[in-house]
């Protein structure tokens, strides 16, 4: 998602757009988000951190979808797909391969982002760090040909040569880069997304009587920590969870912190909580490699009263590796996931 608060029309925005803008202002008072705002965050840990690839002895096929803001017209729509993959070079040297996929709509706004990950792994404080980073690909559209100018409109016209009138676009080179370290017991990551935050350039050649109009959004750069932990529950078949993701662009904040249950590594049952926006519930299982998970997300904010909530569903598959005589193919990382 491109940050509202810094897109730039070369004259003036559409009314249309602003009017979004304006919805968007009020249903995030406390973040300007720059990425698709997972609620399963701890199940797709590479999208938020190129450090976080090759983590488990299997290649990890992840997919997710979520419907934002239920019942509100335009509202965010996202979608990833990613996969990853430890390989060992030696005996001593193990690094971590990715690539990962992205596209959010979001008003007039189509979003796409691709990304290759790589990260390099070594041990260090009785734990495992991992340095990773991903150059990747964004492209941004916009549909000019949707501007609707409502009747009565003092600051635009139909045939207003200020705007857009067709469908543009913009690319752009981007790169992000984070750290992890994992722990028997836990593991903390700090991450920063888009690191030169890359501006995209579009035009609207027109008409040959029309002046071509240029405006330009800029992919916000986002930094973000995690933490996350396995608490085994003595004499029982029950584990507990508790995972935290906190992101900010340094001048908007945003925290969310999860807690959620695990029975006999099978099926787990959640709940979370996004800093003045949403509460959550979630339930995840399981079986032999396979990993399905939804969430419902609803609204702390005056948001509510235009929409029913959010829903996303992410679901992947693991395929074992043998990467040694010691590898038995067990997963290693501490999330059950």
């Amino acid at each position: 998602m491109i940050r509202h608060g810094i897109i730039r029309l070369s004259r003036r925005a559409s009314a249309a757009f602003v009017a979004f803008v304006a919805m968007l202002a009020a249903a995030i008072p406390s973040s300007a988000q720059g990425d698709a705002q997972f609620t399963q965050y701890w199940a797709v840990p590479a999208y938020y951190n190129p450090a976080a690839t090759g983590t488990v002895d299997f290649i990890r096929i992840r997919g997710g979808a979520k419907l934002q803001w239920l019942g509100i017209e335009n509202a965010p729509r996202s979608f990833l797909g990613s996969a990853d993959m430890p390989v060992k070079l030696g005996k001593k040297h193990r690094i971590g391969l990715g690539v990962l996929f992205s596209q959010e709509s979001i008003g007039l706004y189509r979003n796409l982002g691709v990304g290759a990950q790589i990260s390099y792994k070594f041990k260090f404080l009785k734990g495992t760090w991992s340095v990773g980073v991903q150059p990747g690909y964004y492209n941004s559209k916009f549909n000019g040909s949707d501007i609707y100018i409502p009747e009565g409109d003092d600051f635009h016209q139909p045939d207003d040569p200020d705007l857009p009138s067709s469908d543009v676009s913009g690319n752009a080179f981007d790169i992000s880069a984070g750290v992890l370290y994992s722990h028997k017991y836990f593991s903390v990551g700090v991450s920063v997304l888009h690191i030169t935050e890359p501006t995209l350039t579009m035009d609207d050649e027109g008409g040959a009587d029309q002046e071509t109009v240029e405006f330009q959004a800029v992919l916000p750069r986002q930094a973000y920590f995690t933490a996350d932990s396995n608490i085994p529950l003595r004499n029982s078949l029950f584990s507990l969870q508790p995972s935290l993701l906190v992101r900010t662009d340094f001048s908007n904040f945003s925290a969310e912190a999860t807690m959620r249950a695990t029975y006999n590594r099978f099926i787990s049952f959640g709940v979370g909580y996004r800093y003045k926006e949403a509460i959550s519930a979630m339930v995840a299982v399981e079986f032999k490699n396979f990993f399905l998970g939804y969430a419902y997300d609803y609204p702390l904010s005056t948001i509510a009263k235009a929409s029913s909530g959010s829903h996303e569903i992410v679901a992947g598959y693991m395929v074992k590796l043998n990467l040694g005589e010691k590898n038995k193919n067990k997963q290693r990382s501490i999330r059950i996931m």
